[in-house]
């Protein structure tokens, strides 16, 4: 149980929305969780509800039986908490799956952004070892029954090709643990912390993840104003979500100008988590208590815009690396094919 693996973000949105529906109904959490088990499917599934549903059963209030399992994120028990003791666990939850669906949507993204470009870098790659491996060798045959020779460019080239012929096994297991080795050690949290740190510094993605960190604090401040959570307490919390070098010593910087007695709208000015528009539209939510609204527009379209960034990036992704593997085969076919034409000229 203690090593069971975390659930990711689909999972949480899932277990959230079906039980906030559930509540909604009036339905008992106990009786709820015992009719989500007659519903699961898989043994993972089962044996996390079966250990909420025990837990509940003894008497154990709902955070504290998603606490104990030790899957969820800390603050996702932190505001289930809040909501039991202000009576929204039901509006709680449905906020946290509308939070986590977002995330999904967001890291299936990036993913397909990331995906689609190794995919075609390996077709390249293949491409161009095929050419110098198999293609050049009867460019050189040809040429030495002319009686010439190839350009010292496509010798080097079908060089290393031959080269990577009779080594191809060992190269590819090489590749293979390299990719391998990859995948484990981002899934590291102290490694991926470092990736994303990097991506967000990264000229290319810079305005990507900010935007990102700014959807993300957004939507904390949502959830956290709507749990019910206390301003500095729900400032803790949305460092935890933003994963941004850059936005978490924005909000360190909202944390001491309210330390210092500056109102929420002032502290977000003041430190430039938003744009001027926004700030203004917070300010006026603040005055007429609509706060939680202004957050949840205001995360809404930062997602929109995280959503046209990753399309644009693939946009000029696909074009770039088509026309990066036209230019090098084209280098590769001239280096041969001019010499060549210039002997079967010579002979006519």
């Amino acid at each position: 149980m203690k090593n069971r693996k975390k659930l990711n973000n689909e999972e949480i949105a899932a277990f959230c929305r079906q039980t906030s529906m559930i509540i909604h109904a009036g339905i008992p959490i106990t009786e709820g969780i015992d009719i989500l088990l007659t519903d699961t499917l898989s043994p993972e599934g089962r044996e996390l509800l079966q250990e909420i549903y025990e837990s509940c059963r003894q008497g154990n209030r709902l955070h504290e039986s998603i606490e104990k399992t030790g899957v969820f994120p800390g603050y996702v028990s932190s505001l289930v908490y809040l909501g039991e003791e202000s009576g929204y666990t039901d509006s709680v939850l449905m906020s946290l799956a509308e939070y986590y669906e977002r995330e999904d949507e967001v890291s299936e993204g990036i993913r397909s952004a990331v995906t689609y470009p190794l995919i075609m870098i390996g077709m390249m790659v293949l491409i161009i070892v095929i050419l110098i491996a198999k293609v050049l060798p009867i460019f050189k045959q040809v040429f030495v029954q002319l009686g010439a020779e190839m350009t010292p460019f496509a010798e080097k080239l079908m060089n290393l090709g031959n080269s990577l012929s009779k080594y191809a096994v060992g190269i590819s297991i090489a590749v293979i643990l390299l990719i391998a080795l990859l995948v484990v050690l981002f899934k590291v949290p102290a490694i991926k912390e470092k990736a994303l740190r990097m991506f967000s510094r990264f000229p290319l993605t810079r305005d990507f993840f900010t935007n990102l960190a700014t959807g993300r604090f957004a939507s904390g401040m949502y959830l956290t104003s709507k749990s019910g959570m206390d301003i500095f307490g729900g400032l803790d919390m949305v460092s935890e979500l933003v994963e941004n070098e850059l936005m978490e010593k924005k909000v360190e910087r909202v944390r001491a100008l309210l330390k210092d007695h500056a109102t929420m709208p002032e502290a977000l000015s003041e430190a430039k988590v938003f744009s001027n528009l926004y700030t203004k539209m917070i300010a006026v939510g603040y005055t007429s208590g609509s706060e939680e609204t202004i957050y949840k527009q205001i995360a809404d379209h930062y997602e929109e815009e995280t959503s046209k960034q990753l399309r644009r990036m693939l946009s000029i992704i696909e074009p770039t690396l088509v026309i990066i593997l036209s230019l090098i085969v084209g280098v590769i076919l001239l280096s041969v094919l001019l010499p060549l034409m210039g002997i079967m000229s010579s002979i006519g």
